[in-house]
C-alpha cells in the first residue's frame, strides 16, 4: 500500500508539473517559477482550504537523490556548452565585457547584503546570488527570440561563461570558509585541497578529452548513457569528499565532455534526463521554502531586483559596447543577463543543509527564490522589449542633448 501511495503522489506531483509549466509557457515565462511554485503549494508549508491540507510530499528528502542528479546535470550542461577554445580565441573583447559586468554586479549585490545587516560572508554569498545569471532562461529565450545567431548572442553567452566561472570560483572558496569556520589553518588546508582538486579536473578536461573521447564511443545508446551519468555523478561525488560543491565539480566535467565529439549525443540522450531530475530540483526548492519567510523577505527581495537590475541593464549594456556591439544590440545584452536562476538555487539549496546560522539557512534561501521568481518574470519581460528599450533610451539621449545645446 505504501508503494502504491509513493507512486500516486509521485503521479500527481509529474502532472501538477505538466499543468503548472502548460500555464507558465502560455505566458511565455519559464518553467522554472511554475515548478517552484508547485513546490511551496504541495510540500510541509503547503496552506490549508477549508480545513484541508493541500500537502502532497511531507518531506523533501523523498526526491533528494532526484534533485541532487539535477544539479549536477544543470551544472554539467552548462559546462557542456562552455567553449574553451572560443573563449581563449575571443578572450580580449570577452574580458573586457566580463569586467565591466562583474565591477557594476557584484559590489552592488555585497552594498545589498552589507545594507541589510548581514555579515560579510552573509552578504558575499547574497552577491553572488544576485550576480549570476540563468543559462537555462537565457539560453532559451535566445532560442525563442531568434537571437541564436545574432552577434549579441555570443556577447551575452561570453558573459554568462566569465559569470559561471567566477561564480564557481567564488562559490568554492567560500564553502569552505563557511564549512571549515574561520581557522587560518584549517581553512588554509581546505581551499588546499579543493584548488587541487578544480586544478586536476581542469587539467583532465583539457588535455583528457581525447581519452574521453574515446572512452566513451560506445555503439549502444543505453550504455553511453548510463556511462555519462555515471561519470557526472561520480565526479561530483568526489568533489563532495574534498569539501568542492557537486555542481563546481559538474560544470568541469561537462567542459570536458564539451570538447569531444560527443557533445551533439549527449545534448540528445542525456537532455531528457536532465530535464527530468532539474523539476525535481526546483520542486525541492519550492518544497524547503516556507511561505513566511518568503513574506518576511519581502522587502529585501524587492529592492534587491529594482537595484539589480537597474544594474544589470547598465552593466549589461555597457558590456555590450565593450565587446563592440551597437546601441541596440547592447541593450539586448543588458536584458538578456536579467533572470537569475539554477546557479543561484544551487548555492541556496547549499546554504539550507550547510548553513551555520539563521541568516544563512532560512532568510538567504527564501529570499532566493523569490528573487529567482521576479528576476525570471522581469527579465523574460524585458527581452521581449528591449528594442522598444532602446528606442526609448536613444530619445532621452537624444533629448537630454539637446536640452543640453
Amino acid at each position: 500500500m505504501a508503494t502504491l501511495n509513493l507512486l500516486f503522489t509521485a503521479g500527481m506531483l509529474l502532472l501538477l508539473l505538466v499543468l503548472a509549466g502548460r500555464v507558465a509557457l502560455r505566458l511565455d515565462q519559464s518553467v522554472i517559477a511554475a515548478y517552484i511554485l508547485v513546490g511551496i503549494f504541495v510540500g510541509p508549508y503547503a496552506p490549508s482550504v477549508g480545513g484541508v491540507s493541500l500537502t502532497l510530499v511531507e518531506s523533501p528528502e523523498v526526491i533528494r537523490l532526484l534533485s541532487d542528479l539535477g544539479v549536477v546535470l544543470l551544472l554539467f550542461f552548462v559546462g557542456l556548452e562552455l567553449s574553451l577554445e572560443q573563449l581563449f580565441s575571443n578572450r580580449t573583447r570577452f574580458a573586457r565585457a566580463g569586467a565591466v559586468d562583474i565591477g557594476v554586479s557584484l559590489p552592488l549585490g555585497i552594498g545589498l547584503g552589507l545594507a541589510f545587516g548581514f555579515t560579510l560572508l552573509e552578504a558575499a554569498f547574497v552577491a553572488l546570488i544576485v550576480f549570476n545569471s540563468s543559462t537555462v532562461i537565457i539560453a532559451k529565450s535566445l532560442i525563442d527570440l531568434g537571437w541564436i545567431a545574432d552577434t549579441e548572442s555570443q556577447a551575452i553567452l561570453g558573459v554568462i561563461v566569465i559569470e559561471d566561472v567566477i561564480t564557481a570560483l567564488g562559490f568554492a572558496v567560500l564553502s569552505v570558509f563557511l564549512v571549515s569556520g574561520t581557522d587560518v589553518s584549517t581553512v588554509a588546508l581546505s581551499i588546499a585541497w579543493s584548488v587541487l582538486f578544480l586544478v586536476v579536473l581542469l587539467g583532465a578536461a583539457y588535455y583528457g578529452s581525447g581519452l574521453l573521447e574515446r572512452a566513451f564511443d560506445i555503439e549502444s545508446s543505453e550504455l553511453f548513457l548510463l556511462g555519462v551519468l555515471g561519470v557526472a555523478a561520480v565526479v561530483a561525488g568526489t568533489g563532495l569528499l574534498v569539501g568542492v560543491s557537486e555542481a563546481i565539480a559538474a560544470f568541469l566535467v561537462g567542459t570536458a565532455f564539451g570538447r569531444t565529439r560527443h557533445t551533439d549525443r549527449i545534448e540528445r540522450l542525456v537532455a531528457p534526463s536532465r530535464d527530468l531530475f532539474a523539476a525535481m530540483f526546483f520542486v525541492v526548492i519550492g518544497l524547503q521554502t516556507n511561505p513566511a519567510l518568503l513574506t518576511a523577505s519581502l522587502g529585501f527581495v524587492v529592492v534587491a531586483v529594482v537595484v539589480t537590475t537597474g544594474g544589470q541593464l547598465v552593466s549589461g549594456t555597457l558590456a555590450g559596447r565593450a565587446y563592440g556591439l551597437d546601441r541596440q544590440r547592447a541593450v539586448r545584452v543588458g536584458c538578456a543577463l536579467t533572470p537569475r536562476g539554477e546557479f543561484s538555487l544551487v548555492i541556496a539549496a547549499f546554504l539550507v543543509t550547510a548553513g551555520t546560522s539563521p541568516t544563512l539557512r532560512e532568510t538567504i534561501p527564501a529570499f532566493t527564490v523569490g528573487y529567482v521568481l521576479l528576476t525570471s518574470v522581469l527579465g523574460t519581460i524585458l527581452m521581449r522589449n528591449a528594442d522598444h528599450l532602446s528606442r526609448v533610451f536613444a530619445s532621452l539621449t537624444s533629448q537630454n542633448s539637446s536640452d543640453v545645446s
